[in-house]
């Protein structure tokens, strides 16, 4: 569900909803689709997937803008991650990954330079890399069924 927000903000809400399908599974509602995390992706292979997804879009978007012409496009993502804190083993590593590296491979006539800066303009306005690379408050609340 998407709602925006007063006229002087520009902030757009992004909800979904989760219904738990077992201890591995979630049953996800997003405004125009439904997905299950868990079944067929872990909760961190979605993050990395929604990562490269985002990647993809906005560097479409950067290359249109700029007259790039890109024919293909490929995002390969990796992150290190100690599990030890989220598996309840350890307080000592953090719970998120230590690094997350990101590789693009773009099919393109543009110059190296270009392609350089075209990077970076899709790195610095991609949503998700921004959270990832970024502190974002989170607000969590309990309540009974």
């Amino acid at each position: 569900m998407v709602q925006e927000s007063s006229a002087t903000e520009s902030l757009t809400t992004i909800e979904i909803t989760g219904h738990s399908q077992g201890p591995k599974s979630t049953h996800v509602e997003a405004a125009d689709t439904e997905f299950v995390v868990g079944k067929e992706a872990s909760p961190l292979e979605y993050l990395l997937g929604s990562l490269a997804a985002c990647i993809n879009v906005i560097g479409h978007l950067v290359a249109k803008e700029r007259g790039v012409a890109i024919r293909d496009l490929d995002v390969h993502v990796a992150g290190d991650i100690d599990p030890a804190r989220y598996r309840g083993e350890s307080t000592e590593p953090r719970a998120g990954f230590e690094t997350v590296r990101l590789a693009v491979t773009v099919d393109s006539d543009a110059d190296d330079e270009t392609l350089e800066t075209w990077l970076e303009a899709v790195e610095e306005r991609c949503p998700v890399a921004e959270n990832l690379g970024n502190p974002t408050a989170i607000e969590a609340s309990i309540s009974r069924a």
